[in-house]
């Protein structure tokens, strides 16, 4: 499905034009740092849990049979660096997200660059900041003056999703409930998905003073506390346009209009976490929702640009990365 108000074109144009100011962006704030969702929070291994006994009609893809696949889960935050290479303090909003890479998945996948493995991306609000991809590529030219009076009109909502997300305080990452946004195909069904901790926490009446505290916050909880963490994993079929649109992605889908139905636990054990050969696995790894089979493919125009969008700048970024261990560069360019 893509977004019937653009033409595929006009669609195309547009991803590239964002693509090139993300690369741009990306060039000017730390080439080998992640464009979005930079600052990490944890990359945490646990696992994926398929429910038994699910009736037949959920029994599709990866959910097919009740297994416990191992799985790595990155903790995020969605904004950019602020300079190069300083990234945001936690204290200041911002969306909170959390990836998920499922391991061990048989079958043809839709890309074709990891073998086995299953990707889910969410975010910690339950709508993208845009109803579509147009008006994410003008979401920065809203502050600039670059809009016409009538298309700022147009994007007036987008500021009401903005200060929502930055009215949500969170305490710790592996307490809240995440939501993927945009959907996915579910065998010849739709849904959206959302992942929920099983110990939800009552959000901080005051921030911590530290700017790292997501960071500190889950490592008191996996390694200085021990404690184990748990997610419920959800789906959220597609009623109809009115109640559950595919191409809107700034309306919610209300859980009053589609409940929201677990298919899998996502278990996280007590563990150490917080060290430097993990914070390099973290940042060369590459979570797409395209990583996928084809059951789970990702539907709809906003998804269609993610497809190009994550890969260019993941290949951009493992580049700069590789480019520097094959050849030092002088501290000019370093310091830039």
């Amino acid at each position: 499905m893509s977004n019937p108000s653009l033409s595929t074109t006009e669609q195309e144009v547009i991803v590239d034009e964002v693509l090139a100011a993300s690369l741009q962006a990306q060039q000017k704030a730390g080439p080998d740092l992640r464009q979005i969702h930079t600052k990490s929070h944890g990359l945490l291994w646990g696992e994926f849990i398929v429910e038994p006994n699910l009736p037949e009609h959920l029994k599709i893809g990866l959910f097919k049979t009740p297994e416990t696949y191992p799985a790595w889960i990155r903790f995020s935050s969605g904004g950019a660096p602020e300079t190069r290479g300083k990234l945001r303090s936690d204290r200041q909003p911002d969306v909170r997200g959390i990836a998920v890479k499922v391991m061990n998945v048989d079958g043809e996948k839709v890309l074709d660059d990891e073998e086995k493995t299953q990707d889910f991306t969410l975010n910690s609000h339950p709508t993208f900041l845009t109803k579509d991809i147009r008006d994410y590529a003008d979401l920065p030219k809203v502050a600039t003056g670059q809009l016409s009076s009538e298309r700022l009109t147009e994007m007036a909502y987008t500021s009401a999703i903005l200060q929502k997300i930055a009215e949500k305080r969170v305490g710790n990452p592996l307490l809240i409930q995440y939501w993927s946004m945009a959907p996915f195909r579910f065998g010849e069904r739709i849904v959206k998905f959302s992942v929920k901790s099983q110990q939800p926490e009552q959000p901080p009446a005051t921030l911590p003073e530290s700017d790292n505290y997501l960071r500190e916050a889950i490592v008191q909880y996996l390694t200085g506390d021990q404690k184990e963490a748990y997610f419920d994993f959800l789906i959220q079929f597609y009623v109809d346009e009115e109640k559950t649109p595919v191409e809107n992605l700034s309306q919610e889908w209300e859980e009053s209009d589609s409940p929201l139905i677990k298919v899998a636990t996502i278990r996280i054990p007590s563990q150490t976490f917080d060290f430097e050969e993990r914070k390099r696995l973290d940042e060369g790894m590459f979570f797409t929702p395209w990583h996928t089979i084809p059951e789970h493919e990702p539907v709809g125009s906003v998804n269609l640009s993610r497809k190009k969008l994550y890969s260019e700048l993941a290949k951009a970024r493992r580049e700069q990365i590789s480019k520097r261990l094959r050849e030092p560069q002088p501290y000019t360019v370093v310091a830039e």
